[in-house]
């Protein structure tokens, strides 16, 4: 195998390639990248759970072949080179050289029939949309993805397609985000499946800000992604995903408007002294125009004031600091509503301009006296 490619080039497909590679596996073949060049080149990475391939654009094959290469030492090798054309060839013995400019690298490699082969996707469905919206709808719910193998459908993100609109949930248990989103294309068949969180990670940092259209295959077991010259292949999770329909009030009894930056800025204040040492609840009582932030831990005591429009009538609920950080963070509209009906009845945060393209609930923590 031989062929010639500009170093940033393979630099950037090494990356994206290597994102699927097993850190550690006992198929040492597993967290290497497969090279493959023919007609085109293309990297692989494959872990058993998730695989990722890309084409190598503008690259120059003198001898056709394949071999594979430790992900890590690769991409360190690449980030090094200098800038210029790179020429990657191997023999029958697995001897693998890169050179770029004055710079030479003597490795040996792994054969390539030892690197298992990739699931195809039957496509029993298929969908496409721009990868800046994609990458929009996975930045706003991801963060409320279960870590917690416990409920291993809850490692992933529910997608729910019913006419032209695509659903995003993710749901850990005490938090729930929900995105929404109108496709352009044509009507296809409804359907629904969980794509696991890792995958979307990358999927995420794959996409572009851009209208790039995304294709989303949906087989039996897996589902496909086309970006562009790269396609990451994920199982599918299995299992059964919350009603997160019948889980999310329609009706509230108290209802303000904050704006966001502000609500942010008051609750960062306040949990200052909340560490993993000492966690406690952010303390709200919801009053006319304001809403007071207290937090108390071992080290100290915080207060501050949020302003609002509307009154909560003293409401007082407490909540997890970070899981209302996430929340605003991943909103993207300036003003919001927060819904509340009792202390121990969820909330919800949506955009106060009518939109529903984005929900969050959040459960409530039971306050103590000493909270």
């Amino acid at each position: 195998m031989k062929f010639n490619s500009e170093k940033y080039l393979l630099q950037a497909a090494c990356a994206v390639a290597s994102r699927a590679a097993a850190s550690k596996s006992p198929i040492p073949a597993l967290e290497g990248i497969l090279i493959q060049a023919g007609a085109e080149v293309r990297l692989t990475g494959y872990d058993l759970k998730e695989g990722i391939y890309t084409r190598l654009q503008e690259a120059q094959v003198e001898e056709p072949g394949s071999v594979v290469v430790g992900a890590r030492f690769f991409g360190e090798m690449m980030r090094r080179m200098p800038d210029g054309i790179v020429t990657v060839s191997s023999d029958n013995d697995l001897n693998v050289s890169v050179q770029c400019g004055k710079s030479e690298f003597h490795f040996m490699g792994i054969s390539a029939d030892d690197y298992p082969e990739m699931p195809a996707v039957d496509q029993l469905n298929a969908i496409a949309l721009p990868a800046k919206i994609l990458k929009s709808m996975i930045n706003q719910t991801i963060f409320a993805v279960s870590d917690n193998d416990v409920r291993p459908i809850y490692t992933g993100t529910l997608f729910e397609i019913e006419g032209d609109e695509l659903t995003l949930v993710s749901v850990d248990g005490y938090r729930l985000a929900k995105r929404s989103e109108k496709l352009d294309s044509a009507k296809m068949e409804n359907c629904s499946f969980v794509v696991p969180g890792a995958a979307l990670s990358d999927i995420e940092r794959i996409c572009g800000d851009n209208d790039e259209e995304v294709k989303i295959s949906v087989g039996a077991k897996h589902i496909s992604f086309s970006i562009g010259e790269t396609v990451v292949i994920s199982r599918r999770l299995e299992g059964e995903f919350l009603n997160y329909r019948r889980s999310i009030p329609e009706n509230f009894r108290t209802i303000v408007q904050v704006e966001r930056t502000e609500f942010m800025s008051t609750i960062d204040r306040v949990s200052l002294i909340v560490s993993e040492k000492n966690s406690s609840p952010v303390r709200m009582i919801f009053g006319d125009g304001m809403i007071d932030c207290v937090c108390v831990t071992p080290i100290g005591k915080a207060e501050d004031v949020c302003t609002c429009e509307g009154s909560g009538n003293g409401l007082e609920i407490g909540f997890n600091d970070r899981y209302l950080t996430d929340a605003l963070k991943a909103a993207g509209k300036d003003k919001l509503l927060v819904c509340l009906n009792t202390a121990s009845s969820p909330c919800i945060i949506k955009a106060a301009d009518g939109t529903e393209a984005f929900t969050y609930m959040i459960l409530p923590v039971r306050l103590r006296a000493g909270d």
